[in-house]
Formats: structure tokens, C-alpha cells, sequence
């Protein structure tokens, strides 16, 4: 019975675990996949349990149809808002050790930027990109160096988002609203898709607790829609979005000194909004002319796996030998 290695993408909507078992020949087999609730950070109301729940609900509904009596023997957690090697990690890796049954030195923690990363590039050096509700770019290079841009929250910064987007296209809704700048659709398409027709309604909508990142990510499909059409303000919006990532992997390439990087993409708005994609490859192709774009070759959950194995290598070395048959 061949023990299996859990890879968990801990997200805010959702966490994925993926159970592959690995055979004699270094294979990785996929046996088992399930999904669990979100993650917030652990240091937010409620976020420790919150992380438990989720690596233990999604494990359950991977093991669904396992044999019950199949060993899990590691795990890799990829997750938001961890550092590597801050005291967070620890905390993670703590707290999923409780969650999982399994041993410190059987867990990997990292950030799920991390995770992503390790997936995307499993043999070398390249750069990877996020853009979802939030973005991110991290890279390595083949010494096994990483960098990370980006990351700090949309408080913080989030151009490049579709958070970002939203939210920029909501700024340039009011402005039209007040008379500082030419109206277009861009301000009908927005209120509508709130279901608001007058300033307070907008004001009031914003600062609910359900609104917030999601919120303003919700409503860039529509500015995505109108940059297509032909609305300059949408265009614009996506312009800067574009240009925002690329500075993000401009970043990672110049701390890792990557002259010629493979680059990959993923995340919600890279794969649903068109009109960012489209100005984000001819953005990186103006500003990085010797960068490739190239597809990932595995997503997050695999390269929690890959963590998870890694972790393993000085355990067995450390194994004392069998001693010979008599």
C-alpha cells in the first residue's frame, strides 16, 4: 500500500487538496482530489481555525474514496499571507501538523505564491505571475533562488488585480459622476451592475462588511467588457493593470538577474478577462523583449506535492541502514 503526499492550495474562496501517490519509477500519480472552505490570514479574527478546517474538510473529500487505511506521510500547504520564514510559517506549519496528524518535519508551509511558483517551473529558473482578486509575481533562478513582488495587500497595493480594476473603475465613475472627467458607459455599466442610481446609494454600498476586495473584483468583467468595446476610460484602466504586472516581473527578473525568463500567467483575471491579457502580453513583450511567455507545466497543488517530497530527501538520508539478512 503505496502512502500518499497530500498538496493543499489554501485559498480564500476555497482550498484544494490533492492526494498523489509516488510510484518506483518517480512518477506522481494523482488519486484523489477535494475541495474545503477558504482560508483568511492567521492572524484575522477566527483564522487558526479557520486554516485547520479547511485542510481538514478538503483532506476528508480527497480521501472519499481512498482505502481508509492508506498512510498519509506528507503534506505541502500553500497558502496566503505566509512568509518564508517568518514566525507565521511556523505557525502554519503548527497548526497543520495538529490538523493533519502528521509530524513538524512531515509539512511544508509556504505562501501560496510559493506553491504556484514550484508547479509552474518544477525543473528551473522562470517567473510566475498571479492576478485574481489580488496579484502577485515570484520567480526562481537555477541556483534555487527566489524572489517574490507584490503581495501586500489590497490595502496596500494591487494594480494589476482585478480588485484593482474594479475599484479603479468605480474611482472613474465618480469623477464622471461630479463632472471631472467626460462620461462614458463605463459609469452606467458600474452602478448598474450594483444595482445603484444616485451617489449616497454608491457610498453606502462600498463600506458594507460584504463588500471589500471581492467586492471591487466582482466588477471588473465589466470593465474588461468595455475596455474590448472601445470605452477609453475602461482601456486606460486596463492599461495600467497591464503595466503593473509587468513591473511586477520586472522586479523578480532584475533581483534574480534573469536576462531571457520564462514567464507564466494565472489566476482568475488573466483567465476571464481578455482585454487584460491582451495588454499585458504586448506590454511585457515592449518592456522585457527577451522574456518568453510559456504555459505552466502543473498548478499549485502539484507543487505542494514537490515541497512536500523535497522535505522528505534529508529524512531518509538520515534513516539508518537495514541491517543485512543473517
Amino acid at each position: 500500500m503505496s502512502p500518499l503526499i497530500a498538496g493543499f492550495d489554501a485559498g480564500q474562496t476555497h482550498t484544494t487538496c490533492r492526494l498523489m501517490e509516488q510510484r518506483a519509477s518517480g512518477e506522481l500519480v494523482p488519486v484523489g482530489e477535494g475541495k474545503g472552505p477558504g482560508v483568511s490570514h492567521l492572524a484575522a479574527p477566527g483564522g487558526e481555525e479557520r486554516f485547520q478546517a479547511a485542510l481538514r474538510l478538503s483532506l476528508a473529500t480527497a480521501r472519499a474514496s481512498q482505502d481508509a487505511r492508506q498512510p498519509l506521510l506528507a503534506a505541502g500547504v500553500g497558502a496566503s499571507g505566509i512568509e518564508a520564514g517568518s514566525p507565521v510559517e511556523l505557525q502554519g506549519r503548527q497548526l497543520a501538523a495538529a490538523a493533519l496528524d502528521l509530524p513538524l518535519e512531515r509539512l511544508v508551509v509556504r505562501g501560496d505564491e510559493r506553491t504556484a511558483l514550484r508547479g509552474a517551473f518544477p525543473d528551473g529558473a522562470g517567473i510566475l505571475v498571479i492576478s485574481g482578486t489580488g496579484c502577485i509575481a515570484a520567480g526562481r533562478d537555477a541556483a534555487g533562488r527566489e524572489h517574490r513582488c507584490g503581495g501586500w495587500g489590497w490595502l496596500l497595493d494591487g494594480r494589476g488585480s482585478a480588485m484593482d480594476i474594479g475599484r479603479d473603475g468605480l474611482m472613474a465613475s465618480v469623477r464622471m459622476a461630479d463632472g471631472r472627467e467626460p462620461e462614458t458607459p463605463l459609469l452606467q455599466a458600474l452602478w448598474s451592475a450594483l444595482g445603484i442610481s444616485d451617489p449616497q446609494a454608491l457610498k453606502a454600498r462600498v463600506v458594507q462588511a460584504d463588500f471589500g476586495p471581492a467586492g471591487f473584483a466582482a466588477l471588473a468583467p465589466a470593465v474588461d467588457r468595455l475596455a474590448l468595446a472601445g470605452d477609453p476610460a475602461a482601456g486606460a484602466i486596463i492599461q495600467r493593470s497591464a503595466a503593473g504586472l509587468v513591473e511586477l516581473v520586472a522586479g523578480v527578473a532584475a533581483a534574480l538577474a534573469l536576462a531571457e525568463p520564462p514567464v507564466a500567467a494565472v489566476g482568475g483575471a488573466m483567465a476571464h478577462l481578455a482585454s487584460l491579457r491582451q495588454a499585458w502580453s504586448a506590454d511585457l513583450a515592449a518592456r522585457l523583449p527577451r522574456a518568453r511567455l510559456v504555459p505552466p507545466g502543473h498548478d499549485a497543488c502539484h507543487g505542494a506535492v514537490l515541497l512536500a517530497l523535497e522535505q522528505l530527501v534529508p529524512l531518509c538520508q538520515h534513516q539508518p541502514a537495514s541491517e543485512p539478512a543473517a
